[in-house]
């Protein structure tokens, strides 16, 4: 016999990584401060060993057991953030308020010890990585689908958080190679754009610079709405895996 499960377990996996990847990065608690930075604040205007700068925060997941260790390192003479992940996940995040028709271009740099083998956004074992930058929009519940706002709806009541209804989460990947495009395997309201892959620059800076507006439009089909938040992380509790990732500062610029 099918067994039946509870409404709120139901709701949780229908959800998926629309709460477990990052996007509790918009409960309430982080939006209680009045700053609302028009570019992340920066990880090397802070010395190292300190906490990241406010307004970055924190964020653990829902069920997830083991969390990521975030900090702060020094790195070729300059304070990036150090993320640790060992068969773990959370994710460092901070609200924005950004208008991607005036500040459409994200910078930033990563460097990982190595990808995450078992990476692969076609199926939901496989959704670990090495790293992630996610960038969080506010796009109109009433654009959604019947079924996708009620799953919404019901999200933001069930953990009491403002859940946005669309992420763009760039990574470097394992399965798919760099330019890859596609959903998210726990909602299609997440897509996966793999920026980098395998082995071959890991150990590495890496410089990376997206038209996120361009890529909001390659991945949705339409305008991007403003852009809310970003959160930063890797991602090993999957498939157990261990990571050391170092991220430079993110920053929102005008397309050249």
């Amino acid at each position: 016999m099918k067994r039946v499960l509870p409404l709120r377990r139901r709701v949780a996996h229908s959800i998926g990584r629309i709460v477990a990847a990052c996007l509790l990065a918009f409960a309430a608690e982080i939006f209680s401060s009045p700053l609302v930075p028009h570019t992340p604040a920066p990880f090397s205007a802070a010395e190292p060993g300190m906490a990241p700068p406010a307004p970055w925060r924190h964020q653990p997941l829902p069920r997830v057991e083991r969390q990521n260790r975030f900090d702060l390192v020094e790195d070729d003479g300059r304070t990036v953030l150090r993320v640790r992940s060992d068969a773990a996940a959370s994710t460092l995040a901070q609200p924005l308020d950004i208008d991607p028709a005036k500040t459409p271009v994200l910078e930033w740099r990563w460097k990982v010890s190595g990808p995450v083998a078992g990476s692969d956004f076609s199926h939901k074992g496989g959704d670990d990585y090495a790293a992630r930058v996610y960038v969080l929009f506010d796009y109109p519940v009433e654009r959604l689908s019947l079924a996708d706002r009620a799953k919404i709806t019901l999200g933001r009541a069930l953990y009491g958080a403002d859940l946005p209804a669309a992420a763009i989460a760039y990574v470097w990947g394992a399965a798919q190679p760099a330019g890859a495009i596609g959903p998210n395997p726990y909602t299609d309201r997440v897509r996966m754009i793999v920026v980098d892959s395998g082995a071959a620059h890991a150990g590495q800076w890496v410089s990376v610079r997206r038209n996120v507006a361009a890529d909001f439009r390659a991945a949705f089909g339409e305008a991007a709405p403003r852009i809310v938040g970003v959160a930063v992380s890797a991602d090993t509790d999957n498939t157990g895996e261990q990571v050391t990732t170092l991220f430079g500062d993110l920053r929102f610029v005008a397309d050249r």
